[in-house]
């Protein structure tokens, strides 16, 4: 008979008495709590029940949601000690771990295993017999000539807390956030319910430089709906008093300023020690997360991994992967067959009433690769259900291989759902034109029976095998103003919808439900390419016309997306 209830007990652990009696007696050193340094220790223990574990934290606390730290700003947090993730005597008393706050490693001696550390004004030494470096990346510094205001950056709870007392004692009516990224543009939405008015400048073509400019710029109406002054593809260029100066001639007045134009490596330890780094500064490690030094390990924000898609080096901190990564090396330490396999950067963001997510490359990534792209529109759940929300999705794939590259999706409900599972299908392999067998869960309230992740399959496939030829919204231009002569816009919506929304300037207006009767009308010496609000009626018209004999192409993302990136174009 079976024993059905045979305990299993970790690898590494049990089944290994040699590597049981090496761990059991074991000094881990972690430099770096919070997501990577706490998601190591904690796991590491619950294999290692009687290994010792230090985990020296510069700052006060050594477990915070840093990524809550801007809705405390609004209140939409309400109370600070929320922030707290795991109170630090929690740890000491349920994991037994030597927790060392407000304590700064000041160098590390990989020749003797040793670091050197401050607290309380003293100097000290700690051996180990393995180190784990989780030191966390460091706010870019902006210098700005003039600048004599309060400038910020948030990066932990004491960054928080200098700007909330700021806020409390000098009463700004107005802030500056410089950098129009996730911490920019969560800081300035939660500074705007505070009640300040808030400005954000940012030197990229558009807000949200991770995805790319026709997505990011939902995220910008959106912020300009809810009264944010965006300034993009600009930069401050000196203050004068109150006053910013920017290089597009503007200025405004502002009271303080937050710089949010990203973060860099915290890897200055690992550079005194003589640790290669890579990318930026990043701490190079390999599949099982060793740095060049023996018997130091890295994970989280500091270290350089491998991209899963494109194979290169990169930087991607983000703190789903840093919690991976500190379980991963536990288990690896632990004696288990586990590796690290690189990340592919999903993440998402909320503005106001919007949400934008993302997974693997962009446009911007995949310059110089083989790559198609698809946009579509469908709502969130099925339209004659009350309070369905439009869905704008971007699906980046290879033609030939059908591997999916990346997506970008942004709407104001079910956001997270369709990348999680668009993240999903790249993590597992699983090719662009079986988005159509995924079998998701339907009902009114929560989908469409035909999803949008199933209609990025359907479109892919007619893509991928020559049913439907495309040009995008940025290929546009070129056509008006160097092909005019051979090439007409064709506008297959009502008239109605063509006069309310407006059209491509000089393009015709042939109903798509009429077309069977009129397209006699159109030339066959000239490329159409034909157009609609959301590419449904462009897809049909496209078909028909190319069976009589057309040379037709069809405008992807269809005239929502080429209405807001190329105003100068449109009639209205």
């Amino acid at each position: 008979m079976s024993n059905l209830f045979a305990i299993i007990y970790p690898v590494g652990y049990y089944n290994d008495g040699d590597k049981f009696m090496e761990n059991k007696n074991k000094k881990i050193v972690v430099i770096g709590g919070v997501a990577g340094g706490m998601s190591f220790a904690t796991r590491y223990r619950r294999l290692n029940q009687d290994a010792q574990i230090i985990v020296f934290e510069k700052g006060p606390y050594v477990s915070f949601a840093n990524c809550g730290l801007p809705y405390y700003m609004s209140g939409e947090i309400r109370t600070r000690s929320a922030l707290l993730v795991v109170k630090e005597q929690l740890l000491k008393d349920r994991f037994r771990l030597d927790i060392r706050s407000n304590t700064e490693v000041l160098r590390i001696d990989p020749l003797n295993k040793q670091v050197e550390y401050r607290f309380e004004s003293k100097t000290h030494i700690e051996s180990y017999d393995e180190l784990v470096l989780s030191t966390g990346a460091k706010p870019i510094i902006l210098k700005v000539p003039g600048l004599e205001l309060p400038m910020f950056v948030l990066r932990n709870i004491p960054d928080l807390d200098q700007i909330m007392s700021f806020i409390k004692t000098s009463n700004p009516k107005h802030a500056t956030i410089i950098g129009a990224g996730f911490i920019g543009l969560e800081v300035a939405e939660n500074l705007k319910k505070r009640g300040l008015k808030v400005s954000i400048v940012e030197k990229s073509k558009e807000v949200l430089p991770v995805v790319d400019e026709e997505m990011g710029f939902f995220i910008r109406n959106e912020l300009l709906r809810n009264e944010i002054d965006v300034y993009v593809d600009n930069e401050i260029t000196s203050f004068e008093g109150r006053v910013a100066r920017l290089r597009s001639n503007e200025s405004f007045e502002t009271d303080f300023v937050i710089s949010a134009v990203g973060v860099s490596p915290d890897s200055i330890l690992a550079q005194m020690a003589k640790i290669t780094t890579g990318v930026r500064g990043g701490i190079v490690v390999d599949h099982q997360y060793k740095t060049s030094a023996d018997h130091i390990y890295a994970v989280g924000d500091a270290i350089v991994i491998k991209h899963q898609i494109s194979h290169m080096d990169t930087l991607i901190p983000l703190a789903s992967p840093a919690n991976r990564q500190g379980r991963q090396l536990a288990d690896i330490l632990s004696g288990q067959l586990v590796s690290n396999k690189g990340s592919i950067g999903t993440s998402i963001v909320k503005v106001f009433d919007l949400s934008l997510a993302s997974t693997g490359m962009n446009e911007k990534q995949l310059k110089n690769s083989t790559y198609k792209t698809i946009h579509l529109q469908a709502n969130d759940h099925a339209s004659y259900y009350p309070h369905a929300t439009p869905i704008y999705l971007k699906v980046l794939f290879n033609p030939l291989t059908e591997e999916i590259l990346g997506a970008q999706a942004v709407g104001q409900k079910g956001i997270d759902k369709r990348i999680d599972i668009l993240a999903t299908a790249i993590k597992g392999h699983i090719k662009v034109s079986d988005l159509q067998e995924l079998e998701l869960s339907y009902a009114p309230p929560y989908s469409s029976a035909k999803d949008i992740v199933n209609l990025a399959g359907y479109v892919a496939q007619n893509v991928i095998v020559g049913l439907s030829k495309t040009i995008q919204w940025y290929e546009v231009k070129e056509f008006i103003e160097q092909h005019s002569d051979t090439t007409l816009f064709l506008d297959v919506r009502s008239s109605f919808e063509s006069n309310a929304f407006g059209s491509i300037r000089n393009s015709i207006n042939l109903d798509i439900d009429q077309l069977s009767h009129t397209y006699h009308q159109l030339p066959k010496d000239k490329l159409l390419v034909v157009y609609c609000d959301t590419g449904a009626k462009s897809y049909n018209a496209e078909l028909f016309l190319r069976s009589k004999g057309y040379n037709v192409v069809l405008l992807d993302g269809a005239f929502t997306i080429l209405s807001n990136m190329l105003k100068e174009h449109i009639h209205v």
